[in-house]
């Protein structure tokens, strides 16, 4: 039999369970759709769903009877992103850079061999009507997933292809993990990293890390928006450096000392000989 706690447990567990079925995809759902995709009972369902109700998790839409997430669930969120140091020191350095270039900013971190979305702002440029916060995408078809496997090291990559995460999304996709090696050799090189279609066509990104005080690399930051308006032919070069100087700025935030190449020295002239 049971436990008082172990039924608790139990309780929670299958609330939660009802919660994360709720996506982008699949926003509303019927408590036949939550029975299925749990596997509880439609009366264990109703019941938990009322309670959820109840406490604002989730909402009924009363005309067609579906449930959503609800204003407490937003509230959670909100509180979650405002405990987060990376986000909060982020926040106006990527809205800065997105009214500066008219482009998408994105900041993400790495969470189990994915990348977590924090935020995300859009330029005059590049609008979307939806939030990137809470999102999740793969490392290898991301510039910033390109930018934290580059201070990975290629153990990690190797080990991160070989469990299959590396498929194709586009013909441009690299899934070989030779040839990200290859890449991330480049990434490494100039300090930032490029994704050109991999993910999605149509569309284009440059990220930069983001270092802790430690100088480990556990977020990015990137620029993004569709190919014609990034114009990384003409434009490369000038957008990277911006990425890279809202990167670091968010590093020396984060507690981590730049340290840039100095510029040479000129030979002093030699002294006038005496007259």
């Amino acid at each position: 039999m049971a436990t008082e706690s172990t039924a608790g447990t139990q309780a929670v567990e299958r609330a939660m369970s009802l919660l994360v079925c709720f996506s982008d995809e699949h926003s509303e759902l019927r408590t036949s759709e939550l029975s299925a995709r749990t596997g509880l009972g439609q009366s264990t369902v109703s019941r938990m769903i009322s309670s959820l109700d109840r406490l604002g998790f989730v909402v009924q839409d009363a005309r067609t009877g579906l449930y959503r997430l609800g204003p407490t669930a937003v509230t959670l969120g909100s509180v979650a992103l405002n405990s987060s140091f990376l986000f909060r020191g982020a926040r106006q350095i990527a809205q800065n850079l997105a009214h500066a270039t008219g482009l998408g900013v994105n900041l993400a971190e790495f969470r189990n061999d994915q990348l977590f979305y924090l935020c995300n702002f859009e330029g005059a440029r590049s609008p979307k009507s939806f939030t990137m916060a809470g999102r999740t995408a793969p490392l290898h078809v991301t510039g910033m997933g390109k930018a934290i496997l580059a201070a990975k090291g290629p153990e990690y990559v190797r080990s991160y292809y070989a469990r299959g995460l590396g498929h194709a999304y586009t013909p441009h996709t690299i899934t070989d993990a030779s040839r990200m090696e290859q890449a991330l050799a480049e990434v490494r090189n100039r300090g930032y990293a490029t994704e050109i279609e991999e993910l999605a066509f149509g569309r284009a990104c440059l990220a930069a890390p983001i270092r802790g005080r430690s100088g480990e690399v556990g977020a990015a930051l990137s620029l993004n928006g569709p190919l014609s308006e990034l114009d990384l032919p003409g434009r490369q070069q000038e957008l990277a450096l911006l990425v890279i100087e809202a990167a670091d700025e968010l590093s020396v935030a984060l507690g981590f000392t730049v340290t840039r190449t100095p510029q040479p020295r000129l030979p002093l002239p030699a002294p006038e000989p005496a007259s």
